[in-house]
């Protein structure tokens, strides 16, 4: 088959769409090399895009080349696209975040869509009108032109039939994986020298996400300060924030917590396994997610897993991880103090977890999104 994706998150975006895109190609083009891909993308010039692109030499990389598809990059991804797919002969393009090109649905090519989540309308107070607008008319338009959808969890894809109409039978979940670096033990070395990196305890807490306020990491704070005198533990928040990160650092002055609690803004992708693996305990209070990726590397890390009851939360996490009420600060603390306290649950929350965390290896999510590919 000749497949292309929408690939400017791959090559532009070194966070969550970023990491999902490339997880999944790269899980392609792993498990199904005799396949032709085709990856389309307003022309990059970061070093990272450039080594991944290395890489990943099994794809044809396609960027806009002369006249105004070179200066406008996006409007050539958005817009002009479908004619420079038909000329690749396509059989199938997968608009790996939301959107697939305008007349792509009057083509011969078959069009896959992956919907990450509908936060936007479940929680419309986080994002502005304006770009709760454009999501919508842009997703809508997305799943009528598709000819499946893929939902990256059971939670979106109930989403997608309440909140947007889309007919059940055209929606396939293939859950998101997470990079393979998680996937195998860290040793003792590398997990102490981590530790001096980035100068960590040794016994710690972690939570890791955007520093937001439906990511909740206020909570986990005030919950540690309520238990901090009866555990030896530091608590490590590894995030990227603005306003919510400042309420972070305030509350952390306002609790004595300075000499406990820190936040850590610059640690790469690289580093993340290791840190997974060196702590104590995972903790992600999140209101809402559209799937949770950071709860899936804890699990293949084999640390034990603290997140809300909810969402997509048992789906992702599984049934041996223990669950709170993201409102209730006491609940977050009591199941702290319930896990470092009992060794055997951690053990049984580390090795079924890691089971658990097995139906999301990428050889599974490739193999799902293959099957798919190959129905049409």
């Amino acid at each position: 088959m000749r497949i292309g994706y929408d690939a400017k998150r791959a090559f532009h975006n070194f966070r969550g769409l970023g990491n999902y895109s490339r997880t999944l190609l790269e899980s392609l083009f792993k498990y199904y090399p005799d396949e032709d891909y085709y990856l389309y993308t307003p022309t990059y010039s970061d070093p990272r895009s450039t080594e991944w692109a290395k890489r990943n030499d099994r794809a044809t990389i396609i960027t806009p080349k002369t006249g105004k598809n070179k200066i406008m990059g996006t409007a050539w991804r958005s817009l002009f696209l479908t004619p420079q797919l038909e000329k690749n002969q396509l059989d199938i393009y997968h608009g790996l975040s939301h959107e697939l090109p305008p007349g792509i649905g009057k083509s011969k090519i078959k069009s896959v869509v992956t919907i990450h989540d509908l936060i936007f309308m479940r929680y419309p107070e986080y994002f502005p009108k304006v770009d709760r607008w454009v999501y919508k008319k842009k997703f809508s338009s997305s799943i009528e032109m598709a000819d499946r959808v893929v939902a990256i969890c059971e939670q979106t894809k109930t989403d997608l039939i309440e909140l947007l109409n889309c007919p059940e039978e055209k929606i396939h979940v293939v859950h998101q994986s997470c990079n393979p670096d998680f996937y195998g033990p860290k040793s003792e070395e590398e997990k102490e020298a981590l530790k001096k990196k980035f100068d960590l305890p040794e016994f710690f807490i972690l939570y890791v996400g955007a520093l937001e306020e439906r990511k909740n990491a206020l909570s986990l704070v005030k919950a540690f300060s309520r238990i901090k005198d009866h555990i030896p533990h530091n608590l490590i928040l590894v995030g990227r924030g603005k306003e919510y990160k400042k309420e972070l650092e305030k509350e952390i002055v306002h609790q004595g917590l300075q000499l406990r609690v820190k936040i850590l803004s610059n640690v790469e992708n690289d580093d993340l396994p290791t840190m997974y693996q060196a702590a104590d305990l995972f903790v992600f209070p999140s209101f809402f997610e559209g799937w949770g990726v950071p709860i899936v590397e804890a699990l293949f890390s084999e640390t034990p897993v603290i997140t809300s009851k909810g969402s997509c939360f048992p789906e992702s996490a599984g049934r041996y991880s223990q669950f709170i009420d993201p409102h209730s600060i006491e609940d977050i603390a009591e199941k702290i103090e319930k896990v470092l306290f009992d060794e055997s649950l951690q053990k049984e929350m580390t090795s079924q977890g890691r089971i658990h965390a097995e139906k999301f290896h990428w050889k599974n999510t490739s193999e799902n999104l293959m099957s798919l590919y190959q129905s049409l």
